[in-house]
């Protein structure tokens, strides 16, 4: 929009029709007047877009996502919002399926979002890049952190949580400080899963070492022919990197055959369900790599109590990552004048210091943290608590 703004308000000049300049920039909606303040006739509120699994194997994490950004849209509205205009979240189900997050998306550009702060599952959000991208959205991916969403290299997207890589780099550092030897990888075949396990065998070249990779068919209920499988190269280290609930099933049915050795999962399994499904004894010792949850951030009590009084319940994973997602995108549109897609992105690049639950942001030049804030937790008494900050 801005370039087209630029050729436009140059043939106005060429006539020194300073009114008729006026009537453009009011007629293009978005535009920016010379002062820096959007000159609109849409007094309306600012509509951010949210895909999110609300249904599916992954629908645990839909609730906090959305209360998380709702959350901080209501802290915004509530101060009067974002220069005089208030912000409205709209939410569809991604369901973990690339088909239903596209669906989910065409509904949103439709709604006339300006900004997406959604996306889960990885394997759902990379249909939705082209998309958005189409609509001039820029997209504030608050948990899906599939490598496969960098490769892409699309201008409007910016990942508010760490990387694939950035988790790889951590689970590969525990496995050395807990002293694994031989590890095996367990993956879904999706992209995110897949990607992390790619990423973290390539780490696996000498001490630790790897033992052997097994990917499974998700959905499925008896995982007993891929625990077999990935057992027979004696791993004393398995990393699961899919979601909770194949999560839950194979960790169960690891130790029903008799494994006893340290099982690790990613992120995308990090939800109590994964305890519920395997077990609180089965699930007892587990590790995961994960970026802040609510319960791992120092000085978070009053965010929590917020939260909990607003929804009666308390938040989960990605809840945080959410809220922050909305603050950067408020922020952005503030500091850029206008909800105009280029002009956004434009100013999320430029942003240097805003205060995330995670840390001061500034973004890589790939649109990434600058640092993945990748912890390992534990179960512990059948609850997920916190086990290493690797600082």
């Amino acid at each position: 929009m801005t370039a087209y703004l630029t050729r436009r308000l140059s043939r106005v000049a060429l006539v020194g029709g300073a009114a008729v300049a006026a009537m453009m920039l009011s007629a293009c909606g978005n535009g920016l007047a010379s002062g820096g303040g959007e000159q609109s006739s849409d007094k309306g509120p600012i509509v951010l877009g949210m895909l999110t699994p609300l249904s599916g194997s992954s629908s645990a994490i839909g609730p906090y996502m959305k209360n998380g950004a709702q959350l901080a849209v209501d802290e915004i509205n509530g101060k009067g919002g974002v220069d005089g205009r208030k912000l409205e979240l709209k939410v569809e189900d991604e369901a973990c399926d690339a088909k239903s997050a596209t669906a989910g998306a065409n509904k949103l550009v439709t709604a006339g979002v300006k900004i997406s702060v959604g996306g889960y599952c990885s394997g759902a959000t990379l249909p939705t890049l082209p998309i958005f991208e189409k609509a001039d959205v820029p997209m504030l991916i608050p948990a899906a952190n599939s490598n496969e969403l960098v490769k892409q290299h699309k201008k409007n997207v910016f990942l508010i949580n760490g990387t694939g890589a950035q988790q790889s780099d951590a689970a590969f550092t525990f496995m050395k400080k807990v002293g694994a030897t031989k590890v095996a990888l367990m993956d879904d075949n999706t992209s995110y899963s897949k990607d992390i396990a790619d990423t973290t065998a390539k780490l696996l070249t000498g001490s630790p070492a790897l033992a052997g990779r097994e990917s499974v068919t998700a959905g499925e209920s008896d995982y007993s022919a891929n625990v077999t499988a990935i057992l027979k190269g004696q791993p004393d280290f398995i990393y699961w990197t899919g979601y909770y609930q194949e999560g839950g099933l194979i960790i169960r049915q690891l130790r029903q055959a008799g494994y006893t050795g340290k099982v690790m999962v990613a992120d995308g399994s990090v939800d109590q369900k994964l305890v519920d499904i395997a077990g609180s004894e089965a699930a007892e010792g587990v590790f995961a790599t994960m970026t802040q949850t609510p319960e791992t951030i120092q000085g978070a009590d009053k965010w929590i109590a917020d939260y909990k009084s607003k929804f009666g319940a308390a938040p989960g994973p990605y809840s945080t990552q959410a809220y922050d997602a909305v603050r950067v995108a408020a922020e952005a549109v503030k500091q850029a004048g206008s909800t105009d897609g280029s002009a956004v992105i434009k100013a999320l690049e430029g942003i240097d210091g805003f205060q995330l639950f995670s840390g001061p942001l500034k973004f890589t030049p790939d649109h990434t943290l600058s640092s993945g804030g990748f912890q390992i937790l534990t179960v512990e008494k059948g609850k997920i608590v916190l086990k290493d900050t690797l600082q």
